[in-house]
């Protein structure tokens, strides 16, 4: 217990999945915790429960497109903590499509502006708040294992993670340079159960729009057999957020039961 002990940490899309979890490790190991999103009631609910087992915990509505709301969720974080130590830029949405032919404008830009633009705006503002403080911290960008491998019906959000796994390392090197004491790295999920899939369509036979099913998925993808838990993955984000990584800046890592290697 208490491996983020004292430090400040900010998780965006909190409310649920990947990012709820996320929240709740950070807490449980000590840290105070802002999650902010955009599911109010999920949000708030989660934070007060973290408040009733006696973790610190604030929930704030936050739409991650938008640069003033950034800047006002960050003024919020200086003003209750006087510090930001850790920063997991997890928001992000999946828009599948039978073909690149088919997906819209409309679509692409809005994946663009939350997976990507979101992760600028967060690393741009939270940045400035760990250099204020001057006590280093930890920046983990939420990418995916389709930021490292193609997938023929997601070619937007590959695009996004793609992004987002390059972006860490550019800012990854920046940081060393300036001696900042930063570090910034970049997780990939593999096919974990989280409410992101409820959104994606074209993933099954043509003809039948529902999410897809990821257990069938993963006994055939995945070298384990078996679909991962947004636990898995706040595991790994603790491990980034903690001291135990101290020496680990710019990397990728992935948690996807072996689907990356096959």
């Amino acid at each position: 217990m208490g491996r983020v002990e004292g430090k400040v940490a900010l998780v965006t899309g909190g409310a649920s999945g990947i990012g709820a979890a996320c929240a709740e490790a950070l807490a449980r190991e000590g840290a105070a915790v802002v999650l902010t999103d955009i599911q109010d009631d999920k949000g708030r609910w989660l934070a007060e429960d973290l408040s009733r087992a006696g973790r610190t915990a604030v929930y704030l509505h936050h739409d991650v497109t938008s640069e003033d709301e950034w800047i006002g969720v960050l003024s919020e974080v200086e003003t209750r903590f006087g510090r930001l130590d850790i920063l997991v830029n997890n928001a992000g949405i999946g828009v599948g499509s039978p073909s690149i032919t088919t997906m819209t404008l409309a679509d692409w830009r809005r994946q663009q502006a939350i997976n990507v633009e979101g992760v600028f705006l967060g690393i741009k503002h939270g940045l400035q708040l760990m250099r204020k403080a001057g006590h280093g911290g930890s920046i983990i960008n939420m990418s995916s294992v389709a930021g490292l491998k193609g997938a023929p019906t997601l070619a937007g959000y590959c695009a996004t993670k793609g992004a987002v796994r390059l972006l860490t390392k550019a800012v990854a090197l920046e940081c060393g340079l300036m001696k900042d004491g930063v570090r910034v790295n970049s997780v990939h999920p593999g096919l974990i159960e989280t409410p992101i899939w409820l959104g994606i369509v074209g993933l099954n036979e043509a003809g039948v729009n529902a999410p897809p099913d990821l257990d069938a998925m993963s006994e055939l993808a995945v070298p384990l057999g078996v679909k991962g838990v947004p636990e898995d993955i706040a595991s790994g984000v603790l491990w980034l957020a903690s001291e135990e990584s101290r020496y680990v800046t710019g990397a990728e890592l992935v948690i996807d039961g072996g689907l990356s290697v096959r």
